[in-house]
């Protein structure tokens, strides 16, 4: 016979409130409710509450700030591991890794995409040439952030997805820093998104590959001036 194995209520009260993080109940950055309410809301006693609190904070869901209160500062454990691991990297490194997650996707999406995702692509891809189109550098970095999420989404793999979704500040970031608002070739990225709508993964991942070179040229220009 399988062995019961019983929670304790300080890892049951750490269970709901790391639902309530993953669900957007408490949104990223937000306030969590006072040791008052979270004892009503859970029905634990204080001491079994600052376990669990103490628990996620040690993870990185969860931060108190003296005389403040306890903010959430990652939606989920992968989610923390990875951004602290994501800010001791350089650059380069984040490119790479950009370029490993990417291609997988792209390939992904050749083979799986529905026309629902084709759909969301196309809208991005607009949204991305308009911003550019105005010169709003930040509203352009901003759509294609979500454009290249759509893209990733479209793979159909839940572990990539949440693997890209929990590194994208860092490659927000990297995606701010190189933005070129007159290349065409870029904004929007028109001979990927074609390649992943008529299933071609070779050119999809060549797209990767030669938009990921390109930024990283960039970056190694950047460092080389400013020495």
């Amino acid at each position: 016979m399988e062995k019961i194995i019983r929670k304790t209520l300080a890892e049951q009260a750490y269970l709901q409130i790391e639902q309530k993080i993953h669900s957007g109940e408490w949104p990223l950055g937000g306030r969590i409710p006072n040791e008052k309410e979270l004892m009503a809301q859970l029905g634990v006693s204080r001491n079994t509450l600052r376990e669990a609190i103490r628990a996620l904070a040690s993870v990185g869901l969860l931060e108190a700030r003296q005389g403040d209160g306890t903010f959430v500062t990652a939606k989920s454990e992968l989610d923390a591991i990875l951004q602290k691991r994501a800010e001791k990297s350089e650059p380069l490194e984040i490119f790479e890794v950009r370029r490993a997650l990417e291609k997988e996707a792209v390939a992904l999406a050749c083979q799986r995409k529905t026309s629902e995702d084709m759909t969301e692509i196309l809208r991005l891809q607009a949204c991305c040439q308009k911003a550019a189109a105005s010169g709003l550098e930040e509203q352009f970095v901003k759509q294609d952030t979500k454009l290249h999420l759509a893209i990733v989404a479209a793979a159909h793999n839940q572990l990539l997805m949440d693997i890209y979704a929990n590194l994208i500040e860092q490659i927000q970031h990297s995606i701010f820093r190189t933005a070129e608002l007159t290349k065409e070739t870029i904004i929007g990225h028109p001979a990927l998104i074609a390649a992943i709508d008529r299933g071609d993964i070779s050119q999809a991942q060549e797209e990767v590959s030669r938009y990921i070179f390109h930024f990283q040229q960039l970056i190694l220009q950047e460092e080389v001036e400013n020495d």
